[in-house]
């Protein structure tokens, strides 16, 4: 089981470094495979070609593209993956090398991931887009945040922080069934924020899509090139997490919120935003276009 992680790590990494290469189709492959993996490691090559919308041909050529020999050889990269996640935390805990079972050891490993991860970020984070994002967020009229399992802790920070800086904000939490009308109610001139990592979380992305089909600004905080919200944000943070670990750290996404929070406040300070005056008509509901 150990195995397993660097073989799928691997496979990703030759999928980023080759994506440039890719034919259009093979990029939409690489997209499918990354968002539905599960799926790419039970099914035949027919059922999966019929899946992703494309010939069982284009799936060997995709993996040949990427370095395998053949659907087959990549698909145990996919069936490996998983074995090692299908595991309870439990499971995952037992798993960890025996050089992690004293608590120092433990508190070593996570220390050790999270000055990766930092790195990475450091790599992949440009300032230009930490600027354009920072923008949005003084000029929005309202920012909304969303994110849902592993990455709420990151918008939880975010409507804090904002919050702090005296910006509106309103944090997207879903309770009672109700997020579609809550995003229905974001007008023009308001921002989304979104988070989710490997394993996407089905909402967060069709959220971020929707709102971008009404010309409204989404800013994405999520883990690579191929992230489904890619597509649909106005910036995009890539923060380069592999699927690794066992347990993936949020060291990075924290830091990057944070960095995003003061970078915004530094630019109210330099222009704060216009108000609307008290006599502005009532908020209401729009489907204004991008600005």
């Amino acid at each position: 089981m150990d195995t397993a992680t660097p073989d799928f790590e691997a496979f990703t990494a030759a999928v980023n470094e080759a994506y440039a290469r890719l034919s259009p189709q093979q990029r939409l492959i690489a997209q499918y495979v990354l968002e539905h993996p599960d799926e790419f490691a039970l099914g035949t090559a027919a059922s999966v070609a019929e899946a992703a919308s494309v010939q069982p041909s284009a799936l060997v050529r995709f993996a040949n593209a990427v370095g395998y020999a053949g659907f087959s050889e990549l698909q145990q990269v996919f069936q490996a993956r998983l074995l090692h996640r299908a595991g309870s935390y439990r499971e995952r805990i037992g798993a960890m090398p025996a050089r992690v079972e004293r608590s120092d050891g433990v508190l070593h490993q996570f220390i050790e991931e999270g000055v990766d991860d930092l790195r990475q970020l450091q790599h992949n984070v440009r300032s230009a887009d930490l600027d354009a994002a920072a923008e949005l967020i003084r000029r929005a009229g309202r920012v909304h945040v969303l994110a849902q399992r592993r990455a709420f802790p990151v918008a939880a920070y975010l409507a804090y922080a904002l919050g702090q800086l005296d910006l509106k904000v309103q944090m997207l939490d879903g309770i009672g069934g109700m997020l579609a009308e809550s995003l229905r109610q974001i007008d023009a001139g308001e921002l989304l924020v979104v988070a989710s990592f490997k394993n996407y979380s089905p909402q967060v992305i069709e959220a971020a899509a929707g709102a971008n089909g009404r010309g409204l600004d989404v800013v994405a905080i999520t883990d690579d090139a191929l992230s489904p919200l890619r597509a649909s944000a106005r910036v995009c943070f890539e923060l380069g997490q592999g699927p690794g670990a066992a347990f993936r750290s949020l060291v990075a996404p924290l830091c990057l919120a944070q960095a995003l929070v003061v970078r915004a406040g530094q630019k109210l300070l330099q222009k704060p935003p216009k108000r609307a005056s008290k006599a502005a008509a009532p908020r209401g509901r729009s489907n204004g276009g991008r600005r």
